[in-house]
């Protein structure tokens, strides 16, 4: 499932056709395309995994799931599940989630809990977490309404470097570890958006996938955590387990 940083990604490369009328749709969505025909996009924007297309009085929503992919000024083989064209270019969703949204798109984010968005409020992060002491840390870092565009692998990364074991519950770990916590989840996630443009992410990886600690020289454990039941990859000898 594509993070954050990779739908800002998509958010920049798709620039070209901001302010454009929409001159043909088509795709195997439910929702009613003929309602884009001939409208002009006002705006890109994003929240976590959703990338937002905002019209005047309405929005749509894409959310590429698991295996979700998109095409700008190219198709794939198999039938789009939406498909934009304009007058100098189109744009292609596939395999993705796609819904409308009314009215006023303010009206149904809360900005301040996305990780890369200018108004994120990491205060609003710590009363969240205050909230869910009995929570495994390992599902509390991937819950949307707390850590919007986080997923996996930043989830990985950033229980490593913060030093804090997958499963330790919320309500154990220090103060200070869960304020270093709650940075470093906008903090990698604006690293991880450089490296990727950078096509150099995996490079950069010190837990996700791998198999030794780079600290210890011990072998990680890899382990569905959690309610989730997400991978995890671990070490238990630097990364403390709070019970």
């Amino acid at each position: 499932m594509p993070e954050g940083p990779s739908i800002v990604i998509l958010k920049e490369e798709v620039q070209q056709f901001t302010g454009q009328k929409i001159i043909s749709v088509s795709g195997n969505t439910s929702i009613d395309i003929n309602r884009l025909q001939d409208k002009t996009i006002q705006e890109f924007k994003t929240w976590g995994k959703h990338f937002l297309i905002c019209f005047n009085d309405f929005t749509v929503k894409i959310h590429l799931l698991m295996f979700g992919t998109y095409r700008i000024n190219e198709r794939k083989e198999i039938d789009p599940r939406l498909s934009l064209g304009f007058s100098d270019g189109e744009l292609n969703f596939y395999t993705c989630s796609v819904k409308i949204l009314e009215g006023d798109i303010n009206t149904h984010y809360d900005w301040s809990v996305d990780v890369m968005n200018e108004n994120w409020d990491p205060k609003k992060a710590r009363m969240s977490l205050d909230k869910m002491s009995d929570k495994m840390i390992c599902d509390a870092i991937l819950d949307q309404n707390v850590f919007s565009g986080v997923g996996n692998i930043i989830k990985n990364e950033v229980l490593y470097r913060c030093y804090i074991h997958p499963e330790s519950l919320v309500g154990k770990i220090p103060a200070e570890d869960i304020n270093q916590l709650i940075s470093e989840c906008s903090v990698y996630s604006f690293e991880f958006l450089y490296w990727k443009k950078k096509f150099e992410l995996k490079q950069h990886w010190l837990a996700h996938t791998k198999k030794t600690c780079l600290r210890c020289n011990l072998p990680f454990h890899k382990k569905h955590t959690g309610d989730k039941k997400r991978r995890s990859f671990f070490c238990t000898n630097c990364q403390k387990l709070y019970k």
